[in-house]
């Protein structure tokens, strides 16, 4: 089928990338021309604006990076829904409930659908195809775009209702920037008390505290000290802070996630929010007096 993609960066490369090896025609826009350069060479189609992707294709999938930029690039003065030919959105983003129940509504005045299709499973999940894709929207819609999707990765089918892949999004979002910031100050106590790092992994691995910080982002990102897997502080800090806005909305109690979220919010003062969010255990670091490294 005929798709349109906006946001090809780290993430949306490889989505756009399996979409076209699986036989989809892609045309893409993005506001770099590298990007854009990149996913030419292997097929796609450059599109001068996010209007002109509407113009050309039926169902538009975004991949951005705040709830701001999706609400411009989908609804605002030249932006997706302004084509003549769109019949749907698919947002891959993380905006939360709210903003997909604003954005559905804007589009859905100009006979447009939303299908809020938030994924989890970092930039490793998006190369390999193997992302878990969640989906709420018009089951009709979802029917059109599902085989497309299931290129990227495992569809869920959480809802009819705009918003609600975004909430569960968000609860996935927060369990694992929880388990990286828990496991950072177990990491950084241990090592204060003599304890190994790579041997603390194999044992919380064979036992019942393993999480996906311990299996994956501490032996591949931290002991090693490269800091690269893939995920900006300011992005796990968003989500978190989303996670929060949706429980006060919802009047749910809140106090760990409270807690995580003061937890992202020092690393991206004290390390910056451009930095991997590996490096959430850095601020523990210091303050402990040691590091948390393979001997």
């Amino acid at each position: 089928m005929d798709i349109g993609f906006i946001g090809a960066g780290r993430m949306g490369f490889h989505m756009v990338r399996r979409l076209l090896e699986a036989g989809h025609q892609v045309t893409v826009f993005d506001t770099s021309a590298d990007a854009v350069a990149r996913v030419e060479k292997l097929g796609a189609r450059r599109a001068a604006s996010p209007a002109d992707v509407g113009d050309r294709v039926e169902s538009v999938m975004v991949s951005l990076p705040t709830p701001d930029i999706v609400l411009k690039v989908t609804t605002g003065e030249g932006g997706v829904a302004a084509g003549k030919k769109v019949k749907r959105v698919i947002d891959l983003s993380t905006t939360g409930a709210q903003m997909a129940q604003r954005v559905a509504g804007l589009l859905k005045a100009k006979n447009i659908a939303l299908i809020d299709s938030p994924v989890s499973g970092g930039v490793g999940g998006a190369e390999k195809g193997t992302l878990a894709v969640m989906v709420s929207g018009p089951a009709a819609d979802i029917e059109v775009v599902e085989a497309a999707l299931g290129v990227i990765g495992r569809v869920f089918k959480i809802s009819d209702r705009a918003g609600a892949a975004q909430t569960m999004k968000l609860l996935n979002n927060y369990l694992s920037a929880t388990a990286m910031a828990a496991t950072a100050e177990a990491m950084v106590m241990g090592v204060k008390a003599g304890l190994d790092p790579k041997l603390m992994l194999d044992v919380i691995n064979a036992g019942s505290g393993r999480n996906t910080a311990t299996m994956d982002k501490y032996p591949k990102s931290i002991v090693t000290r490269t800091f690269d897997f893939g995920f900006a502080n300011a992005l796990m800090y968003k989500d978190v802070k989303l996670c929060l806005d949706e429980a006060a909305a919802l009047n749910v109690p809140k106090d760990i996630m409270s807690a995580v979220g003061r937890a992202w919010l020092t690393t991206q003062n004290d390390i910056g929010p451009d930095k991997d969010f590996t490096t959430i255990v850095l601020p523990l670091e210091k303050r402990a007096g040691v590091e948390v490294k393979a001997k």
